[in-house]
Parts: C-alpha cells; structure tokens; sequence
C-alpha cells in the first residue's frame, strides 16, 4: 500500500467512456489519482500487481473474466487489498457475491460524484461503505434460502426457455427429477409459476438473460 498522502485508484470497467468519466471526477480531487485503468478481470488482477493501488474500483459484468472471479483474485493474493464493487446492477445476489469476494464496498454507477469520492475515502480508511438502499437488498439475500448448484443449473435452463424434459435430457436426469427441482426453485423464490421464476431470477441477478 502506497505511504503517500494521495489515494492512489485503479478503475476497471469495460467501457473507455466510463473509465474516463471516473478518472475525470478522481483526478478533480486534490486527494486522489486514478493511477491506472483495466477493461476486464485479468487486467485488473495485473495492473493491481503492478501498481498495488490504494482503492480499486471494480465493475461486475466483463468479458473474459468477470468481477467478482476478480475480486477474488486479488483478495487471495492481496489481504490488504481495497475494493469497491462500481456497477449498474443492484440485483441482490449480485451485490452478495461482490462482497463475499471480499469488497469494501458497493456502488451503483447513477452515484453523484461526492458519493463516489466519499466512498473511496471511506474505503481507503478502512471503513465499508454499502448506501443504505443497497444494505437493504443485501439483508433481504441473506434471508433468502440458498439454491442448490443443480437448482441453478436447471433455473438457468428454464431462463433459456427449455421445458421440463429437455432440461433432464441437457442435465441427463429424469423428468420427475426436473419437476422435484422445479417446485423447490418455485418455493425458494417463493413464485408460483416458471415464469416468475425466471422474471425474479433475472431481477435479483441469480441468472443473466
């Protein structure tokens, strides 16, 4: 971690627009420097080796490697590391996984900018930083019961449009097998039909269409 009196940044995200738009409002800031930017996961996992930053800030949904895979990463090699999940997704699952990757932190990209400021201090001083709204989708995952991977997979394969005995034979399992699942899937997300379940799956971020 850097001594110095500047909080060093580095900004991942896969749109060039965006990451200038950050670097633009970091650099503003007499306290801090966006000293480097990655487009995707194993980019970031490089110019953070590279530069150690002092705050990362982290978009979810890249190409090649996400994220929260990311995260992770870095975390893994990196105890001190600090970062804060930036993104346009509040789906509860999403801002679980981000955090349990091992972020500081979580913002939506629609934060003004002294928002944005506020959080990478809070974060640099060893504080988390969750907005209120986003600390509320969390409390509400964390009571949620938890899908089985095969829940997931054959949730996904509904979100795909498949019916119950192409989902056996893609799983190569039995159609009762599928129907079990199903009907768990439907109480956990406490649904009654397929098509809410994919409509809720799709809102909390549990499966992308």
């Amino acid at each position: 971690m850097s001594q110095s009196t500047t909080i060093r940044v580095l900004i991942v995200d896969d749109h060039a627009i965006v990451r200038k738009g950050l670097a633009t409002i970091i650099n503003r800031d007499p306290e801090m420097s966006a000293i480097a930017q990655a487009e995707d996961g194993q980019q970031a996992i490089d110019a953070f080796r590279e530069h150690q930053p002092d705050v990362t800030l982290m978009d979810l949904r890249m190409p090649k490697m996400g994220g929260v895979e990311a995260i992770m990463a870095i975390c893994a090699e990196f105890k001190q590391a600090r970062i804060a999940v930036l993104t346009t997704y509040d789906g509860d699952e999403d801002i679980y996984r981000g955090l349990q990757a091992g972020a500081q932190g979580y913002l939506l990209k629609d934060a003004k900018p002294g928002e944005l400021l506020n959080a990478i201090r809070a974060i640099h001083n060893g504080h988390k930083y969750i907005p209120p709204e986003v600390g509320a989708k969390l409390l509400q995952r964390m009571s949620n019961p938890e899908l089985s991977e095969r829940e997931l997979e054959v949730l996904r394969l509904m979100a795909q449009g498949m019916g119950n005995q192409q989902i056996g034979t893609a799983l190569c399992i039995g159609e009762s097998t599928v129907k079990s699942h199903v009907n768990r899937i439907l109480s956990k997300l406490g649904v009654s039909d397929r098509t809410q379940a994919v409509i809720t799956a799709v809102k909390r971020g549990i499966v992308n269409l």
